[in-house]
């Protein structure tokens, strides 16, 4: 059994079951947040980020996002140093292949401003002190906090104290340390969102489980829980959304034959996404106000298909009704099956002819009985 501390669940009933991502309020019962995750799917080509934006934006995305480092604060000099394998890119070291993926403040700005233009939220996750500096000058609306970074509390507390909502993957990381993660936010607010997530990239089926994310949502409740898909279709994207997910983040690419290892791997294309914000609008649709109704839709089919108490021989007025006069018939506009006891036994108010459905008005009511049938519905 997974043990909380006191601390975080006292936290926890605190929070609320909703979060503003700007003018979009993110939580149960709001329709599904949709990010496109730009990353660094722009290869370093600022024009190739500027049409990212643009093309997620006519697919349908409420946010874009992308990826800040500062490399010499990110990776220490050991992994900076060593052979670059993606040599499909620039760089002949890892450093300088980073480094080759890095926009400068200027281009942010400017991205940042493509972004407003075309009606999209634009913002970044951060993967080091320094990087969270470089956001906040940038004008961030809020931060996602990558799976790598679960572990990272000085990041996360650097984050958190922005007082800005924060979006926090979970992948590769136990729920004692998701716990952690998550105390440390809700230490200085509650505009958190919680992600489901597998770092397999691409994510098979088999490492996918979307149960999981059903037990996030009972363990935080009740914040937000959505899901950051690594798969390279859309179908258990849209299964999770169908399981609650509140919001969804998905790697972006134009193209899945550019170079580059996210563009083939785990990315959708314009044309997927637009595919997958449409079936998850119709997933809403489909799962409706969740209370069960007798719509008006459905009376002109009750009243033909449904069974009424029938005649099943002549009646003449006066006479007492018995059982065996009576059977049940469509359609279903007349007394129902279920009053038959309440008929048996009264009379008859004029001739009823056989295989005829009977009527309030058919049967003589005694006034000390006349409560006993149910209120007639409309159109009955």
């Amino acid at each position: 059994m997974h043990g909380r501390t006191s601390e975080l669940r006292e936290k926890l009933r605190h929070a609320p079951e909703w979060v503003y991502l700007g003018p979009n309020k993110v939580g149960r019962g709001h329709p599904t947040y949709f990010i496109a995750e730009i990353g660094n799917n722009h290869n370093g080509d600022f024009y190739l980020a500027k049409r990212s934006i643009e093309e997620a934006a006519k697919a349908g995305a409420h946010a874009v996002k992308f990826q800040k480092r500062s490399v010499h604060d990110t990776f220490a000099k050991e992994l900076r140093d060593k052979p670059q394998t993606k040599d499909e890119i620039k760089g002949k070291t890892y450093g300088e292949y980073r480094e080759g993926l890095e926009f400068s403040f200027d281009d942010f700005i400017r991205l940042k401003e493509i972004a407003d233009f075309n009606g999209v939220a634009f913002f970044a996750t951060p993967f080091d002190l320094p990087s969270v500096d470089f956001l906040e000058k940038a004008g961030m609306p809020f931060y996602k906090i990558a799976s790598f970074d679960v572990t990272n509390i000085p990041l996360l507390e650097r984050v958190a104290r922005t007082n800005k909502p924060i979006i926090l993957s979970t992948g590769m990381a136990t729920l004692e340390e998701v716990d952690e993660a998550v105390t440390t936010v809700l230490a200085h607010h509650a505009n958190l969102i919680v992600l489901h997530c597998v770092s397999v990239y691409p994510s098979p089926d088999e490492h996918i489980n979307l149960g999981a994310m059903r037990l996030l949502k009972r363990l935080y409740a009740p914040l937000p829980i959505g899901y950051s898909g690594h798969e390279q279709d859309i179908l258990p994207t849209l299964m999770a959304i169908a399981h609650g997910a509140t919001i969804v983040e998905r790697h972006f690419t134009l193209s899945k034959l550019l170079p580059g290892p996210d563009h083939a791997s785990v990315s959708i294309d314009p044309g997927s996404f637009k595919e997958m914000m449409d079936a998850a609008a119709r997933i809403h649709v489909l799962y409706g106000k969740g209370e069960k109704e007798l719509l008006e839709q459905e009376r002109i089919t009750r009243n033909k298909h449904a069974k009424s108490i029938v005649a099943s021989i002549p009646i003449a007025n006066g006479t007492v009704i018995t059982e065996t006069m009576l059977t049940c018939k469509s359609p279903g506009y007349g007394l129902r099956p279920r009053e038959l006891s309440v008929v048996v036994g009264k009379r008859a108010s004029h001739d009823i002819m056989a295989d005829t459905v009977l009527r309030h008005e058919d049967i003589e009511w005694e006034p000390a009985l006349s409560g006993v049938l149910p209120a007639r519905e409309k159109n009955a």
